[in-house]
């Protein structure tokens, strides 16, 4: 697909053909008058065609995609690079500092998008994307992690009635999609109604870095890129079609107390079966954990003290459960016969 030869003007500076730069978009100062800006590095090809933007950190603590990105921009591969890559590693600049999911006024700014240019604080965030780096791009890609406590399987949420994002989550190459509804003031929500199809990639747990959410977070925008014609195909090879469901549940726990999970995310259960066991500090009560669902745990707490109603795991029911285990195998033996492309030294 060729895009028109348009020019390319992020934060006023203009991108060139075969020029890479790093413009830093300013956003509200500290009240301590300190500068504050969202850092957007620009890769653009000597030829013209998609413009993929990435995003990581709009959660301020969901730092696995800064660190994919980070190696992204590192890969001698984008020298032939043909289109425009536009990565914003920290779309939360205030939160990530802080080490928090939120912005300083407590706002989400996942649920304050398009945004205004003289709204609130989040407001004023989410407008400087959309209209510095939604505005240049054609596709999308935003990084994620579980919450605090939280571990995900690598997986990519995407709304399944929209082609061309569907087809983008299936060159991502990750064990699952889920389909996502569409939740007001999001982001994936906002660019969607924008005309660019964007997918969310989800992996990992907050604050934390895990190596296995990193290099298949890094695999799957190379494949999506080269999908788009952005980077040279490889030579053909026997994909494997990910597993795809159309719905998922948390199970909460019943009591409060000590959990102790027999299954843990990846692994497949079915409804009735027990994952695990809540105990009383004494050991006077046990009670078993009971899956609602059959499907693939996705999501896990990782504190074994819950309150009762907690969220403590989370199933995505399957479309076609009885190939799950062989595909799931499949996977994780081509992941880990993978190699990064190499980095670049710089």
């Amino acid at each position: 697909m060729d895009i028109t030869p348009e020019p390319i003007v992020i934060g006023g500076t203009e991108i060139a053909r075969g020029a890479r730069t790093t413009v830093r978009l300013p956003i509200a100062p500290l009240y301590t008058l300190a500068d504050m800006a969202m850092p957007v590095h620009v890769i653009r090809g000597r030829r013209d065609g998609p413009r993929l933007f990435v995003s990581a950190a709009i959660h301020g603590d969901e730092i696995i995609g800064v660190e994919i990105i980070r190696r992204l921009l590192g890969l001698q591969l984008l020298r032939k690079l043909r289109g425009t890559l536009i990565a914003v590693p920290v779309v939360n600049v205030y939160g990530y500092t802080a080490r928090s999911r939120y912005l300083p006024d407590r706002r989400d700014l996942n649920r304050s998008f398009p945004g205004s240019a003289s709204g609130s604080m989040a407001s004023r965030l989410a407008h400087t994307f959309m209209s510095e780096v939604v505005a240049n791009s054609t596709h999308g890609i935003d990084l994620h992690t579980g919450a605090i406590d939280r571990t995900n399987l690598p997986q990519v949420r995407v709304s399944l009635d929209i082609p061309e994002a569907v087809a983008m989550a299936r060159g991502f190459r990750v064990p699952l999609i889920l389909h996502a509804n569409l939740r007001d003031g999001s982001m994936r929500q906002t660019v969607l109604e924008r005309g660019v199809p964007v997918l969310l990639y989800e992996a990992g747990e907050a604050l934390r870095l895990d190596e296995k959410s990193i290099r298949v977070g890094l695999r799957g925008i190379v494949s999506v890129m080269r999908g788009l014609g952005m980077l040279p195909k490889t030579a053909p090879t026997r994909g494997i079609e990910p597993l795809v469901a159309r719905s998922s549940r948390w199970t909460r726990a019943e009591e409060s107390g000590t959990l102790q999970m027999t299954h843990d995310i990846g692994d497949l259960v079915k409804e009735g079966q027990q994952v695990g066991t809540l105990t009383a500090p004494l050991g006077e009560t046990s009670r078993p954990v009971i899956s609602r669902d059959s499907g693939l745990i996705i999501g896990k707490t990782q504190l074994p003290l819950v309150y009762e109603g907690e969220a403590i795991f989370h199933v995505a029911r399957l479309d076609e459960p009885d190939t799950a285990q062989a595909r799931l195998s499949t996977y994780d033996d081509r992941l880990s016969g993978w190699r990064e492309p190499v980095e670049a030294d710089h």
